[in-house]
């Protein structure tokens, strides 16, 4: 096994360090200032010999009682196992929304921190989830899919199975298989919020997903020039201006794992993400906008970066935020998080062709609308346009740092106060 030579070195050690501490206590008073600095060397030598012996001897056992496809598996769960003590510390978090955006930004969360809680919406009607809630009358799978692949700490392997979307088949074709999964387990379960829960179990997903509501719940929108419509995908092809959203029905109820997330949040995150048909959905259930606007957490929201047609088309940043507290209230926000980066004009000019372009930084005009900005360069040069998960979470977790700093020198100041009077 190799192991014999570092059994001696291991003895080496060991009989300097016996040999140094006989010879302290022998001779230290007469010990001249050379054979004092001897002794010591002798004995950081001492100690790094058996530290580094030890060491040899652990790894030359696994190299040998384990395959070796496995040796790296082990170095990888010893790390993870420190890294996960140093995340249970963390603040606890709940990110709020829905599609590309809430997942962008659960991939950078759970660097900082595993007491993460993604609130999920429950209205799409397009693609995949929108036909598994036609025929099977369920709840749309696919935005809580995406939430549970990015938190995932399974192998990559999983992950890109519940992402796989079948290309052919009669009746198979669009499907993901995370959606058919889901959905299955559904049913076998009876419990869609069961389902999701076994589906977490599966992927060993770092923090929780919970659906926002587990009624059938639909959006209604009207529009500016008077007209309505019902549901996500019709309102957004109709690409009209939006006056207001609601929910049918309006009374619907959040899940209990939703409220119990926000009442014990740190920090709560609104988007980012499609701000009529990600955010707002969620925010519009009654019991989770009082619950938010009664949090003591610090409650930010995430300004996209480009338009989107049929939804926030040539909106400001300072639009997104009036349209989103117009909708419900003006305490659901303390802060808003919003990219000064510079982005690629090639690529811009793409999303332009496409109806879409560059939301319009009017900073001053949120803080005169009683909020905090918290600004950086948050995106990730690719094809697309979109945040960068590590960038867009270490603003988030900076400016609550600051937030905590501050609140602590507000506490202060005020026992002082008190202390006077």
């Amino acid at each position: 096994m190799g192991v014999k030579r570092w059994i001696f070195l291991c003895s080496l050690g060991l009989s300097l360090l016996i040999l140094i501490s006989l010879a302290a206590v022998k001779h230290f008073s007469q010990a001249s200032l050379f054979l004092a600095s001897l002794a010591a060397a002798v004995l950081i030598l001492g100690v790094f010999l058996i530290v580094v012996s030890i060491k040899n001897m652990l790894r030359t056992f696994v190299r040998a009682l384990m395959p070796k496809e496995k040796q790296e598996d082990l170095v990888d769960i010893v790390y993870q196992n420190r890294i996960e003590r140093a995340l249970e510390g963390a603040p606890h978090v709940v990110a709020i929304g829905g599609g590309t955006g809430l997942s962008t930004l659960l991939q950078g969360l759970k660097l900082f921190s595993r007491n993460i809680t993604a609130i999920v919406t429950v209205t799409d009607t397009g693609g995949s989830s929108g036909r598994l809630r036609k025929e099977l009358d369920i709840l749309p799978p696919g935005d809580i899919r995406n939430c549970l692949v990015a938190l995932a700490d399974q192998a990559p392997l999983l992950g890109k199975l519940f992402q796989y979307r079948f290309e052919d088949g009669q009746g198979l074709k669009g499907h993901s298989f995370g959606n058919l999964f889901i959905t299955a387990l559904s049913k076998v379960t009876g419990d869609f919020g069961r389902a999701v829960k076994e589906s977490s179990k599966v992927l060993a997903i770092r923090g929780r997903v919970v659906p926002s509501c587990l009624e059938n719940v639909t959006l209604a929108a009207e529009f500016v020039d008077g007209g309505h419509e019902e549901g996500e995908t019709n309102i957004t092809s109709k690409r009209k201006t939006i006056r207001t959203l609601s929910l049918k029905p309006a009374d619907c109820s959040a899940t209990e794992d939703a409220l119990d997330a926000i009442d014990h949040a740190d920090i709560i995150i609104l988007g980012p993400g499609s701000l009529y048909t990600s955010v707002l959905p969620n925010v519009l259930i009654a019991d989770i906008r009082r619950r938010i606007c009664e949090s003591g957490a610090l409650k930010m929201y995430v300004v996209n970066v480009m338009t989107q047609p049929g939804e926030t088309e040539n909106f400001s940043a300072s639009d997104h935020v009036r349209v989103l507290v117009e909708h419900t209230s003006p305490g659901l926000i303390d802060t808003c998080i919003v990219n000064t980066g510079v982005l690629p004009e090639s690529i811009v000019r793409r999303y332009q062709a496409e109806g879409a372009s560059k939301v319009v930084l009017d900073l001053e005009r949120i803080i005169e609308m009683g909020y905090r900005v918290a600004t950086g360069d948050l995106i990730q040069s690719e094809e697309q346009i979109r945040h960068s998960p590590e960038k867009l979470a270490q603003l988030i977790f900076d400016t609550f740092e600051e937030y905590k700093e501050a609140q602590e020198r507000k506490e202060k100041h005020e026992k002082q106060i008190a202390g006077v009077s």
